[in-house]
């Protein structure tokens, strides 16, 4: 499960009390140690019991307009500081299966019952309610593993972020399937930022079968370099021949290279694309390109 983290104690602090003591702690997401140092201050804010009903009435009043300029997230999320280069705060609503979200929608928008890792670490604090299910299991991540892959995946237990609990979700290690709280909940999260995990893939799982159902994550370039293939002629496979050749992230030199076989006139230009990559030095790479060569000659 993820891990544990003691809140400590601490008297009750406000936003803009965090967003100092955050900018003022030189802690490093990259470094599980340092990024579970700040734990203790989101449980401050978390003893404030009114601040997140206060941030809500203010963006009622003001018909939401903060929150449409500044967050990219659902209903689900209420975005308290977008991020900055190093963290984002976030509040996240968790409706009980029976409350009246749930009836009209269903589970699915909430992300109930959606097994799943995250390519970025964050702290989680249980701040209303009973507080949501989770089955964790542990996950030694590749980020650049492919669907189909075995996950190996270890159950560990299942439990809730109860009022007061404070945990760190590690990236690429913590795999959870969230259920329903026993009633209307919210917890409250630092999302960690590292400018690399734009190019570490999450993962969706399919726990029946332990493997990798599909990677949810895209970087915008990706589209555009899908874009350029197909509509920006010899400049546009130029572009995408040296970024399946050099770019540094495997995720991208597959987007490039699954663009310059789909934009192939036939299926031998698309085995020549794949034959090509099918030996390259990095073993993610040729293991995409041999796979995509198997599915073409399989007819699959």
């Amino acid at each position: 499960m993820p891990r544990l983290i003691d809140p400590l104690d601490g008297d009750a602090i406000d936003v803009d009390e965090l967003v100092v003591l955050l900018d003022d702690h030189p802690f490093d997401v990259r470094d599980e140690d340092s990024f579970a140092e700040a734990g203790p201050l989101l449980a401050r804010l978390g003893r404030n019991p009114t601040f997140l009903a206060d941030l809500a009435i203010a963006e009622l009043k003001e018909r939401c307009a903060r929150q449409q300029a500044v967050s990219g997230y659902g209903a689900q999320v209420f975005l308290i500081r977008p991020p900055n280069g190093r963290y984002a705060l976030r509040a996240n609503f968790w409706p009980a299966q029976g409350d009246a979200a749930v009836r009209a929608s269903g589970t699915a928008p909430f992300f109930y019952d959606f097994a799943h890792d995250h390519n970025f670490p964050f702290l989680t604090y249980g701040y209303l309610g009973p507080g949501y299910w989770s089955d964790y299991y542990l996950f030694d991540g590749d980020p650049d593993a492919l669907p189909g892959d075995p996950a190996r995946l270890r159950f560990d237990e299942r439990s809730r972020l109860e009022p007061g609990k404070l945990m760190l979700y590690r990236a690429h290690r913590d795999v959870h399937v969230q259920l329903p709280p026993d009633a209307f909940s919210v917890s409250l999260n630092i999302l960690g930022y590292d400018p690399a995990q734009a190019w570490r893939s999450q993962y969706r799982f399919d726990i029946g079968a332990d493997t990798i159902a599909e990677a949810l994550t895209t970087a915008p370039s990706e589209a555009l370099a899908t874009l350029a293939v197909r509509f920006g002629g010899g400049n546009g496979r130029d572009l995408a021949e040296h970024l399946a050749a050099a770019h540094p992230a495997v995720r991208m030199r597959r987007t490039a290279l699954d663009a310059l076989a789909g934009d192939a006139a036939d299926a031998d230009g698309r085995a020549a694309v794949w034959q090509r990559a099918a030996d390259d030095p990095d073993q993610a790479v040729a293991r995409h390109a041999r796979s995509q060569l198997q599915r073409l000659r399989s007819g699959a």
